[in-house]
C-alpha cells in the first residue's frame, strides 16, 4: 500500500521537485522571503512530531511501555535528532533553532515567526491565533492543514501526514532546493543554512523516512479505510506544501517588479 500511496502522490511530488520557485531564488532578498515563510513549516513539523509523541510514548508518570515497540522506537529517534541534534559548533540544539540561526545569518527577519510563536507561548487556541495574527495566506493554510490533521486525534492520519507529506518528501525537495541554492550565491555566508538542509536529508534519506513508512504501515495494518484516510491526508500535506510554494513565489515576484 505504500508503494500504491507513492504511485498516486507523484503528479504531487514532481510538481513541488520541479517547482519554478527555486529558479526565482536568485538574489539574497529573495532567499530571505523563502526562509521568512518556509520557517513556518519548520516549526509545525515538531507539532507532528509531537502529536505522535504523546500517542506512542508514555510521556507521563507512573510511566508504563505504551502502543509497539518499533514505533516507539521511531518516535524516540526522531525526536533526540529534531530537539537536540549536534549544530554546526558542535553544540546540541534544535533544528528549529539551527533555522533561525541560518536566517540570522542570511539577513532574513524572525519577528514574524517570534512574535507568532510569542503568541502560542500564551496558550491561546492555535486556530484562533492562525486567523487573528497578520500572516500570508499561503502560511496560514499550511498551518491550518497541519493542525486540522492534528486535533483530529487519528494517529494512522498524523503519520500520514509525517510521512508522506515531510519525512518521505524533505530529501528530494531539499536537495532541489540547495543545489539551486548553492548556484546562485557561491559567495554568501550560508553555511548554516546548508548545514540545516544536509542534516535533513542525511537523517531523512537514511534513517527516518523508511522508518516512518514503516510506521503507517504498522498503523493501518489490513484496515481498508484507514489506508484510505491516510493517502487523503497524504495528498492534502501535498498539496498544502505546494500551495506555500506557491505563495513564497507570488511574494517574491511581487517585491522583485516593486524594487524595478
Amino acid at each position: 500500500m505504500i508503494q500504491e500511496i507513492n504511485e498516486n502522490l507523484k503528479p504531487q511530488r514532481e510538481q513541488l521537485l520541479n517547482h519554478s520557485l527555486y529558479e526565482k531564488i536568485s538574489t539574497p532578498q529573495q532567499l530571505q522571503i523563502f526562509m521568512e515563510h518556509h520557517v513556518f513549516a519548520v516549526w509545525d513539523f515538531m507539532s507532528l512530531l509531537t502529536a505522535l509523541q504523546q500517542r506512542f510514548t508514555r510521556t507521563t508518570n507512573p510511566w508504563i511501555p505504551v502502543g509497539d515497540p518499533d514505533v516507539r522506537y521511531l518516535i524516540n529517534e526522531i525526536v533526540l535528532a529534531e530537539e537536540t541534534d549536534i549544530n554546526l559548533e558542535g553544540k546540541h540544539q534544535s533544528h528549529f533553532e539551527m533555522y533561525l540561526d541560518a536566517m540570522t545569518s542570511a539577513g532574513a527577519d524572525t519577528r514574524r515567526i517570534k512574535d507568532f510563536l510569542l503568541q502560542v507561548t500564551h496558550g491561546t487556541d492555535i486556530f484562533l491565533i492562525i486567523a487573528a495574527i497578520k500572516l500570508p495566506v499561503s502560511i496560514k493554510q499550511f498551518l491550518k492543514n497541519t493542525f486540522n490533521v492534528i486535533s483530529e486525534g487519528k494517529p494512522h492520519n498524523i503519520a500520514a501526514a509525517f510521512t508522506f507529506g515531510r519525512e518521505g518528501l524533505i530529501p528530494d525537495m531539499f536537495s532541489s532546493i540547495i543545489t539551486n541554492i548553492q548556484k546562485k550565491f557561491p559567495d554568501k555566508d550560508l553555511e548554516q543554512f546548508k548545514y540545516y538542509f544536509d542534516r535533513h536529508i542525511e537523517l531523512d534519506g537514511d534513517e527516518h523516512g523508511p522508518m516512518a513508512f514503516k510506521m503507517v504501515e504498522k498503523l493501518c495494518g489490513r484496515d481498508v479505510d484507514k489506508w484510505a484516510q491516510a493517502k487523503n491526508t497524504a495528498e492534502k500535506s501535498l498539496l498544502s506544501r505546494i500551495e506555500l510554494w506557491n505563495g513564497i513565489e507570488k511574494e517574491i515576484e511581487e517585491k522583485t517588479l516593486v524594487h524595478k
